[in-house]
């Protein structure tokens, strides 16, 4: 059977949309291995616990983007045998264990710094030092805004989660380069550890905001109520008849993939094909309003 033009010319388009998110995603995991590498050095000149806690969480961001990367070829294949509504949830498992991971990214931090607070050690080549961790901040910045607005815009959980955790590194280095940079000022020692303590408790959060968005992914949650307004739109659009009655509409997201589930109710004596007329203009209608929403419409006869 050959596939139509509209069908092909979708799935060219689908292709290139994940050759693209793919290529966002080496840019994380090549940041993430430069920043490794400053950083570690930064951490070795100073004798800074604070830039040992950030060069670790860095550690962690490039295990994230190896497992993001993992997410969105798994979630990019179609359906089959095992799976027929495709494998969209692998994004939402990928935004969970990059939540996770900042969470042991900052029990590292907090464990670090309570050591340090116990016993203070002078720091050492501070200006190199915060030279090379406020390079290594840029990079991370720059990366993270730039995975954030391509998640966003391509509807990608996975894209927008490893964005996020960049930017939790941002956090954790700008806090380290206060610390630093008032311990060069004061002398005090201990600034160091109380930032990353800050720094570690603040990254907690963002942990859990991306495992929370995972776990309603997972269960299933609608539609942003924009987009549900877009539906409901597109429906009454095409049931304007007052015959054709929407009893029941019901919606889901699997990563970037959108599910409708509409039933109608239309007069018990039509016929099947004006009947399937009508769910074909529903499932085209919901399609212009949301390209590549998978649409399910149920018709059944009108009571009364």
């Amino acid at each position: 059977m050959q596939e139509s033009p509209l069908t092909v010319s979708a799935i060219s388009e689908t292709q290139a949309n994940q050759r693209l998110l793919e290529r966002f995603i080496w840019l994380s995991i090549g940041t993430a291995v430069a920043t490794v590498a400053i950083k570690a050095v930064a951490a070795w000149l100073t004798n800074s616990v604070g830039l040992w806690s950030d060069a670790a969480e860095s550690t962690v961001n490039l295990v994230a983007a190896l497992v993001a990367l993992w997410a969105l070829r798994l979630s990019s294949k179609p359906a089959d045998h095992n799976h027929d509504f495709g494998h969209g949830k692998a994004e939402y498992m990928s935004a969970a264990v990059e939540g996770s991971l900042i969470f042991v990214a900052a029990a590292f931090i907090i464990y670090g710094a309570i050591l340090r607070l116990a016993a203070p050690v002078p720091l050492e080549q501070l200006g190199l030092g915060l030279a090379l961790s406020t390079l290594a901040t840029l990079l991370n910045l720059g990366t993270g805004l730039l995975l954030v607005r391509a998640g966003r815009t391509h509807r990608s959980i996975t894209l927008e989660a490893d964005g996020k955790h960049l930017l939790t590194d941002v956090w954790t280095s700008v806090g380290v380069l206060l610390a630093i940079g008032l311990v060069a000022l004061t002398g005090w020692q201990v600034l160091d550890p109380v930032i990353a303590l800050a720094v570690g408790a603040n990254i907690l959060f963002t942990g859990y905001q991306l495992v929370r968005r995972s776990v309603v992914g997972l269960l299933d949650g609608t539609l942003p109520p924009e987009e549900v307004e877009l539906v409901n739109t597109a429906l009454h659009g095409v049931c304007a008849e007052p015959r054709v009655e929407i009893t029941d509409v019901r919606t889901r997201e699997s990563g970037r993939q959108r599910f409708v589930y509409a039933t109608l109710a239309v007069p018990g004596d039509w016929t099947v094909k004006r009947s399937h007329d009508v769910a074909d203009e529903v499932e085209t209608a919901i399609d212009a309003a949301l390209p590549g929403t998978t649409t399910f419409v149920h018709i059944e006869p009108a009571t009364g």
